[in-house]
């Protein structure tokens, strides 16, 4: 902070760490989990893999400082930060555009098509940031879950070398991981604002849905084990979602922190990946 407070007013301006960052700290898990599951599927680090990284990683900053741009417009945030928003969205646009220019000379040009679904995504989400309703709406955060978890594809094409319909396999095996911790996440969120436990019959009420999710999703996963299409002990990285669903649901977060909620579900997606490519890559 006071590193901060001694730069000229004119820099203090531009280096807005709300305007640079996005605030979901959640999100990131959204990003790095699927990524790094192509990456190590993948098999194969190289630069086209550093030049991937930098062209995702930018795509995913340049959401922040695009929405406040948005919000500046609509009028929710003052016109002083306009500058800051313009710089970051320079910036983001420079390193990302430079990334995907060194992947398409390699190569990769088919690429760019993963892009195509994103866009709508996007621009649906910055849609109801122009209408003030950007909050608690599931279905876009499942939506741009779903577009973050293209990297899984992307990454595990540049490792492999070319096209591999496994792609689209570890792209849907993301997505609905991500999909039920979203839908988990919620029912924790709401959890916290009961004034006290309810009897076992109302939690499981609340929670029967996200349950359901849960267990479909690992069903799924057993289905495509028994018919050898994935890995025999890759259930397992979604047992874990699974049983922190019937934790969470039976044990409810009431009056905790929804700091505290989000620190948990980071642990358990960070477990999720990481017994993930175990059980792949060992395999």
């Amino acid at each position: 902070m006071q590193a901060e407070q001694q730069l000229p007013m004119t820099t203090r301006r531009l280096f807005l760490k709300h305007v640079a960052v996005p605030n979901e700290h959640g999100s990131w898990v959204f990003l790095f989990s699927p990524l790094l599951i192509g990456l190590f599927v993948g098999g194969n680090f190289s630069w086209a893999s550093v030049l991937f990284i930098a062209s995702a990683l930018s795509a995913f900053m340049l959401r922040q400082p695009v929405t406040i741009l948005v919000k500046i417009l609509s009028k929710r945030r003052p016109r002083s930060e306009m500058s800051a928003a313009v710089f970051w969205i320079s910036a983001y646009s420079v390193i990302g555009l430079g990334a995907l220019t060194g992947l398409i000379m390699m190569g990769y040009f088919s690429l760019l098509y993963l892009v195509v679904p994103a866009l709508p995504v996007f621009g649906w989400h910055l849609w109801l940031v122009s209408r003030r309703s950007e909050r608690r709406q599931v279905a876009v955060e499942i939506a741009g879950s779903g577009a973050l978890a293209l990297t899984a594809p992307a990454a595990y094409w540049i490792g492999v070398g070319d096209y591999d319909p496994v792609g689209w396999l570890l792209w849907g095996l993301t997505w609905i991981q991500a999909a039920v911790s979203i839908y988990y996440a919620y029912l924790r969120l709401e959890q916290r604002t009961w004034k006290e436990v309810p009897s076992v019959s109302l939690r499981w009420q609340a929670g029967r849905a996200v349950i359901a999710a849960a267990t479909t999703s690992l069903l799924l996963v057993i289905l495509l084990q028994i018919f050898t299409i994935v890995p025999a002990l890759l259930p397992l990285a979604y047992a874990i979602q699974w049983l922190e669903t019937i934790y969470g649901t039976f044990k409810p977060a009431v009056k905790v922190k929804p700091t505290l909620i989000g620190l948990r579900q980071l642990f358990v997606s960070t477990f999720f990946t990481i017994v993930f490519i175990l059980t792949w890559v060992l395999s």
